[in-house]
């Protein structure tokens, strides 16, 4: 096996293995060096499958124990086994990482198992070197043309509060639980808290959110995150805002979780389990930046041009969590995809404008583009459309009336600033609004296209003609 490359990626998540899939499809001589045993990074093996897995199963239970009476089905007795809810989500990582595995061989792409990282660079020629886990050199004198880091990222971790992956435990642990906890106090209402909190809160358990802000997802639009807010909070989920962690400690089987709220007022409650899920950082350990001269921001994150993505060394380019954006898969993917095509003579190109933001609790949680507040905030006049799910037909059928589709467009040209959506499968209805947003699109283009009757859709259509105030069922 040869150690020359064209292109040597460093990480095998989605932002990683895309990005070398594509290089080896223009003809590049491509490795990948994932410090992993399997690839897909965080979110194949301990991330967004596996937790979709579990959201998956555990809407499942909570369905067939709550919602099927209305569609006149009685079932008695349901009975949840976590055992073999946790052996279904290893099967479907298991089955993902091993069609990774088809695809690198598929595309003759080189896979070091190890962490890497750089010894030199000079233009054209960078050498790297892989180390095993057990810190003993796998491999010298890697040498490529160019490299990117796609090391994604890693749980941020509170100073004051040791995770144990007992009591105190992280969301790698929150997907890996063997049975359902009493009461689970979650530090967090960002994505990672509210979905593991949902899983465990429909297979039983008691769910309390501590958020130092004064609401879930402050990045998106008000009135749409404060509708999911009240949709969550119907389930059963308590959110306590604007409260503070002071203090976590571990009493035998249990935590004692202190918190002030905004007014310095100082409360204590108990739980089975911890759950720390206040985000991710960069991850960049061992990658020996300062030998090539890549540079890290304030933030910790590897400084890139934002046109190009190259570092401020020759050849050496990064992508996905481990630069400045959002920490989204599809993010890191299409930056892949940019950087290869680039590599190859071809223009690549990343709109984000057209990033789409998911949330997948039930009812699920979507977005892209401007919130009312950031127009507001940068001057843009805006016409806003709404439709709610409880008129539409499909909706009705399914037994599924909770939410809505808000749309904002610009008040002079009637181009889409942004879409939001609460509701059922939000996450597939939002690709719509997505492509609206990457082509320019205007309210009225998606008011006057087909959308089929009956269907979610619609939705989308009605809320699309409402800003120009013709929505036919409002």
């Amino acid at each position: 096996m040869s150690n020359q490359h064209d292109l040597v990626v460093i990480g095998g998540g989605p932002g990683g293995y895309v990005c070398a899939i594509r290089a080896a499809q223009l003809g590049q001589n491509v490795a990948i060096i994932e410090k992993r045993t399997t690839l897909g990074g965080t979110c194949v093996n301990v991330g967004c499958i596996p937790s979709k897995a579990l959201l998956d199963s555990s809407h499942k239970y909570h369905e067939t124990k709550e919602g099927l009476e209305a569609h006149g089905i009685q079932v008695k007795d349901v009975k949840i086994d976590v055992k073999k809810m946790m052996e279904r989500k290893t099967t479907v990582v298991k089955e993902l990482t091993d069609g990774l595995n088809f695809l690198m061989k598929k595309n003759k792409i080189t896979v070091y198992n190890g962490h890497g990282s750089f010894v030199s660079a000079a233009p054209g020629k960078i050498e790297l070197k892989v180390e095993g886990a057990d810190g003993k050199q796998t491999e010298t004198s890697i040498m490529a043309k160019n490299v990117i880091i796609a090391t994604g990222s890693d749980i941020i971790r509170l100073p004051h509060i040791e995770i144990d992956g007992d009591v105190m435990i992280s969301s790698d642990d929150a997907i890996a639980l063997e049975k359902v906890p009493e009461h689970m106090v979650i530090i967090g209402g960002g994505v990672i808290g509210l979905e593991l909190g949902s899983v465990w809160k429909r297979l039983g358990a008691k769910v309390t959110v501590v958020e130092l802000l004064p609401g879930i997802l402050m990045s998106m639009d008000k009135q749409m995150r404060d509708l999911a807010t009240r949709s969550l909070g119907k389930q059963g989920i308590e959110f306590l805002f604007e409260h503070k962690v002071t203090k976590a400690e571990k009493k035998g089987k249990k935590a004692a979780v202190t918190f002030e709220d905004k007014n310095g007022k100082s409360s204590t409650i108990e739980a089975d389990k911890l759950l720390v899920a206040i985000g991710r950082k960069p991850y960049t350990d061992k990658l020996n930046l300062d030998a090539v001269g890549v540079k890290l921001n304030a933030r910790g994150r590897v400084e890139v041009d934002p046109h190009t993505l190259a570092t401020g060394v020759a050849g050496i380019y990064a992508i996905g969590d481990v630069i400045e954006g959002p920490m989204l898969a599809h993010r890191a993917e299409e930056e892949g995809v940019k950087i290869a095509e680039i590599l190859a003579g071809k223009p690549g190109h990343v709109n984000y404008d057209a990033v789409p933001w998911i949330v997948y609790t039930w009812p699920e949680i979507a977005w892209v583009g401007k919130s009312e507040e950031q127009l507001k905030e940068a001057g843009i006049a805006y016409n806003t459309g709404k439709y709610m799910f409880k008129p539409n037909g499909r909706a009705k059928a399914m037994n599924e009336a909770d939410g809505m589709v808000k749309f904002l467009a610009d008040k002079r040209t009637d181009k889409i600033l942004g879409a939001f959506i609460v509701g059922p499968n939000a996450s597939e209805m939002i690709a719509e609004a997505a492509i609206a947003v990457e082509f320019g699109a205007s309210a009225e283009d998606i008011g006057r296209s087909f959308h089929a009757h009956p269907t979610l859709s619609e939705i989308v259509k009605e809320a699309a003609l409402d800003v120009n105030k013709g929505s036919i069922h409002q």
